[in-house]
């Protein structure tokens, strides 16, 4: 079982930053398939990077590469989302997810995630 708290959101004008951090507590989460979704109103759920177990491997879409990264810290059971140049469309809530098992689908399906957070609100304005 894994509890997953994100933080870190909150209003920012565009080209400014933010830092999300997602807390796991339970299992050791670096033992999971992790992904960062994101959702406005009305609209489906989107990822927008994936991390694979151990960290071999991360993906990013293309509206977030170069601007955001993903990182983790084992020792405090904690992924991290830096953003950077930040944009008015990347206004949304924000939810760190976990798959405990595979097979690991790419790009990420909501529905293959066991575990979710209970979101965090980010606003650009410009």
């Amino acid at each position: 079982q894994v509890q997953l708290v994100e933080s870190g959101g909150g209003s920012v004008q565009a080209g400014g930053s933010l830092r999300l951090s997602c807390a796991a507590s339970g299992n050791t989460y670096s033992s999971y398939y992790m992904a960062w979704f994101r959702q406005t109103p009305g609209t489906e759920r989107e990822w927008f990077v994936v991390i694979y177990p151990g960290g071999r491997s991360i993906y990013y879409t293309d509206s977030v590469k170069g601007r955001f990264t993903i990182s983790q810290d084992n020792a405090k059971n904690t992924l991290y989302l830096q953003m950077n140049s930040l944009k008015p469309e990347d206004t949304a809530m924000y939810y760190c997810a976990a798959q405990a098992r595979g097979p690991y689908f790419y790009p990420p399906q909501p529905a293959s995630f066991d575990y979710w957070g209970q979101g965090t609100q980010v606003t650009v304005s410009s």
